[in-house]
């Protein structure tokens, strides 16, 4: 069984997942994970927005290094593996930046598609796989 890092931001562990954004109801201004109030307008009339589960890989980069406290995932100095981070636009809506299943450079590319999915990232104190989000190269 495996539970997610963060339950609020997506409809995990539905088949088919989806994150779950804030669409302002005055703007139209979309944001990922939910808000209470819209950072275009400031205005609080927003309504919960399921988002599309795949995209374009807008910017990337990895992370070299074991990220510094209070970093929850299982690697430290002597198993840490390189990962991706990118920028990931999906469909008109909204930007988010995400953790990558790909790490490699050699096989990223800006403008290419990706797909939601969820990695681990750890075993918690109870023996429990914790999850996360991430986008796979498609």
């Amino acid at each position: 069984m495996a539970k997610a890092l963060a339950p609020d931001v997506s409809t995990w562990p539905e088949e088919n997942p989806q994150l779950i954004g804030s669409r302002c109801n005055d703007c139209a201004a979309t944001t990922w994970p939910r808000q209470q109030r819209c950072p275009r307008c400031s205005g609080a009339d927003l309504s919960d927005l399921l988002l599309e589960r795949s995209g374009k890989l807008v910017a990337w980069t990895t992370q070299g290094f074991v990220p510094k406290l209070p970093y929850a995932g299982k690697e430290n100095a002597d198993n840490f593996e390189a990962f991706g981070i990118g920028l990931v636009q999906l469909g008109d809506d909204v930007r988010v930046e995400t953790r990558l299943t790909e790490g490699d450079p050699a096989v990223l590319r800006t403008g290419m598609d990706v797909e939601l999915t969820f990695v681990p990232l750890y075993v918690d104190d109870a023996g429990e796989e914790v999850v996360t989000v991430a986008f796979k190269p498609v």
